[in-house]
């Protein structure tokens, strides 16, 4: 009994951790560098709300861990972690600080939950990200207000008090949020999300170009050129030309944005980067070795301003290695999964961090600040896509766009079988197929975020991994009038309620214990299927259940909490005849049938609130 306790807390500890924790986390992350005092405070923020837990619950299951060792980018950090660590075996001044070993397994614990988060919670990742990037949007219009009010000639904006007290650095944020609402314009269906989305662009834009930093407008481009290439629609030509535009308007209005620097003593600074790096090409001079660069005019700097150079100083070709390679499958990966919009967001950013990186930074591992928005951020996005799509929580099937015409031509000859105020809800295609249509909601819903009908193909999808029986999708669509369907094979058999009426009472019986074991199956595998009731689950040819209408499904890291269960049970005595079988007439059946496979304390709790919604009903 003790162990089950221990057991059944250990779930909860987990389930609260990675589906409340980590999206706190992870928007604190994303955002609170635009309103923290300082960088302190952001790194104690991802230690307790981020690292932390993931390191606690990867110690709790093993399993999650290795599902992580399975990502090559995972595998391709770690092997460069430990040759930065060995590299300090021959560190000119050795020492003994244990902050050069917690900032890899800080970087690690990043990929890991974000890992953690996109399988389990995936749905939350597009509110998570489009919060931050408001946030950043608020924050940086603010600060344009203040900028343009007492702009004087040569004054270069900051992104804010505290956290962010240098241009350059603010410039990487600015331009990691410009290319999230670039992805948005560039994906949104809706015309309402693309009106908002597009001057929220020109004000990141705008803050880009008040730092006055030229790097982030090299990044810029070249993830303009990366999005297009991997989108290839008609907005990527628009994309094109108005990069054409807005760089020749630049240059004719005002070219000192891009002149008046010369070259920032960037060539001088790779010049003797390169003399030094030749003096150990290929172990480099170690991970915590200092690097001094004294230029013309007596001015010192500590790095190289330039990614690649940094980590050939600092680990040299033999840690460059996997280094190159974290950025060369961080492409190609996006590349392979661009019809997955988050692999493009994610391939994006990377593909930004690369251009920015060519002329900043040279620290090879760091504690959280601005460079981790370069490179680790969205290296860990898409390792955590990469799990969340090998075990089957993100949406395989790409999203098709649907015309007016070719709508009609598939709804020809459609029995219609259900309908609402709006038309046809499902229809019987004359093929045999099924088309669920799923109307639009308020732009702000959470259905915005995540269509109905890629929650069906997705949820569809992760239950016949489970081993559940549910429709076969064939296909998702996405309509001009930002609706959603997704169109499947339907199972063959009966809803268990039109089964139920159809059988005397003996059999009644031995089907509703059956249904009590399949009810039970489903919470021990978390699955928590709001929507369960007896027209909701069907019973197919094969004596087996089955699951349909299942958009409004959710399924956790662990068995269901006795609360989930018991609402599970509220829910189904919503329908008068359900709850006479169930709840009345048999339910001593449907408890020995639970009781089959459920935890005896599962069960006593579940006995335990019918029994109490009975006395209260009497």
């Amino acid at each position: 009994m003790h162990s089950k306790r221990l057991i059944y807390g250990s779930n909860r500890v987990f389930d609260f951790l990675v589906l409340w924790i980590l999206p706190i986390g992870l928007l604190l992350l994303l955002s609170s560098l635009f309103f923290v005092s300082n960088r302190n405070v952001l790194h104690r923020i991802v230690y307790i709300l981020f690292s932390v837990p993931t390191l606690f619950m990867l110690c709790m299951r093993p399993r999650e861990l290795k599902a992580l060792l399975r990502e090559p980018l995972a595998l391709a950090f770690l092997v460069f972690s430990v040759w930065a660590l060995t590299s300090l075996l021959w560190s000119p001044e050795p020492t003994a600080d244990t902050d050069l070993f917690k900032r890899p397994l800080n970087t690690f614990m990043l990929f890991g939950g974000c890992g953690l988060l996109l399988h389990y919670r995936n749905e939350l990742f597009k509110p998570i990200f489009f919060s931050a990037a408001v946030i950043a949007l608020v924050v940086s219009l603010c600060n344009l207000v203040a900028f343009v009010k007492g702009f004087e000639p040569g004054m270069r904006m900051i992104g804010g008090r505290g956290a962010l007290d240098n241009p350059l650095l603010s410039s990487h944020l600015f331009g990691f949020f410009s290319v999230y609402w670039l992805y948005v314009c560039m994906t949104t269906q809706r015309l309402k999300v693309l009106w908002f989305s597009a001057p929220a662009l020109a004000v990141m834009l705008a803050a880009v170009l008040a730092t006055g930093s030229r790097t982030p407008l090299v990044a810029l481009t070249l993830t303009i050129l990366w999005m297009t290439f991997v989108s290839r629609n008609r907005r990527s030509a628009w994309l094109i030309a108005g990069m054409i535009l807005g760089a020749a308007g630049l240059l004719l209005l005002y070219p000192e944005v891009i002149t008046n620097r010369g070259s920032s003593f960037r060539f001088e600074l790779w010049g003797m980067s390169l003399q030094r790096i030749a003096e150990h090409p290929w172990i480099g001079h170690s991970y915590d070795s200092e690097l001094y660069l004294t230029l013309a005019d007596g001015n010192e700097l500590r790095e190289p301003h330039s990614f690649a150079l940094g980590v050939l100083y600092y680990v040299g070709i033999i840690g460059f290695i996997p280094w190159i390679f974290m950025l060369g499958w961080g492409l190609y990966k996006g590349l392979k999964e661009r019809a997955q919009p988050l692999f493009i967001l994610a391939s994006s950013l990377l593909a930004y961090g690369i251009g920015a990186g060519l002329t900043e930074g040279g620290g090879i591992l760091s504690r959280p600040k601005e460079h981790w928005f370069l490179l680790w951020i969205p290296l860990a996005i898409i390792t955590g896509l990469s799990i969340a799509q090998r075990r089957r929580s993100l949406l395989s099937i790409p999203v098709q766009n649907l015309q007016p015409e070719d709508f009609e031509r598939l709804c020809a000859d459609a029995h219609v079988i259900e309908a609402d105020g709006l038309g046809p809800k499902v229809l019987r295609l004359a093929d045999g197929r099924f088309l669920k249509v799923f109307r639009p909601r308020r732009w702000y819903t959470s259905g915005s975020f995540n269509p109905y009908s890629e929650r069906f193909a997705s949820n569809a999808e992760q239950l016949r991994s489970l081993g559940i029986p549910t429709p076969q999708i064939l296909g998702v669509y996405r309509l001009r009038d930002a609706s959603s369907a997704v169109s499947y094979t339907p199972l063959p058999g009966l809803t268990l309620r039109q089964a139920l009426q159809s059988l005397d009472n003996s059999l009644r019986e031995s089907l509703i214990e059956r249904f009590g074991q399949f009810m039970a199956q489903l919470h021990e595998r978390g699955v928590y299927f709001r929507s369960l009731h007896l027209g909701n689950v069907l019973l197919m040819e094969d004596g087996e259940f089955g699951l349909i209408d299942i958009a409004d499904l959710r399924i956790y890291p662990s068995p269901l909490r006795n609360a989930l269960r018991q609402r599970n049970l509220r829910h189904m005595q919503r329908y008068p005849q359900d709850r006479a079988w169930l709840f009345e007439t048999h339910f001593e059946q449907l408890a020995k049938g639970y009781a089959s496979v459920a935890s005896p304390g599962a069960t006593a709790k579940i006995r335990e609130h019918v029994l109490a919604l009975a006395s209260t009903a009497a």
